[in-house]
């Protein structure tokens, strides 16, 4: 722990290497349509048919940042027969997805932050 000028408690800066790491995951779901699939794969598993349906993606772009998401390790899949099915395998990332996405589409129907943490959003 490291002391601010206030006097309170705070963590230690993190190295360069885990803000490197956290960049490159940043970046990677900079991307609307591989947000989109991380969202609608934390509300349950898919297929690649069903999330092009549910995104609004032709099935090769869909496929390959489901390649991109599943290199980073935050999607797995598995297969059921011919189908592959893809899910998500980092909880955390989901629950960070889902709070940035709650609260911005909170704050566009004008609730404020100040409201959303007493929802506990």
């Amino acid at each position: 722990m490291v002391r601010s000028i206030e006097g309170k408690a705070t963590p230690a800066d993190p190295s360069a290497e885990v803000l490197a790491e956290a960049a490159a995951l940043f970046g990677l779901l900079a991307s609307p349509p591989r947000l989109h699939i991380v969202w609608a794969l934390a509300q349950g598993e898919s297929d690649v048919s069903g999330l092009a349906e549910r995104v609004g993606g032709a099935l090769p772009a869909i496929s390959q940042h489901l390649s991109k998401l599943k290199l980073a390790g935050l999607v797995r899949s598995r297969r059921e027969g011919r189908r592959v099915v893809y899910f998500v395998d980092d909880p955390e990332t989901v629950a960070v997805t889902r709070k940035l996405v709650v609260q911005l589409t909170a704050r566009s129907k004008g609730v404020s932050p100040a409201r959303l943490r007493q929802l506990g959003a």
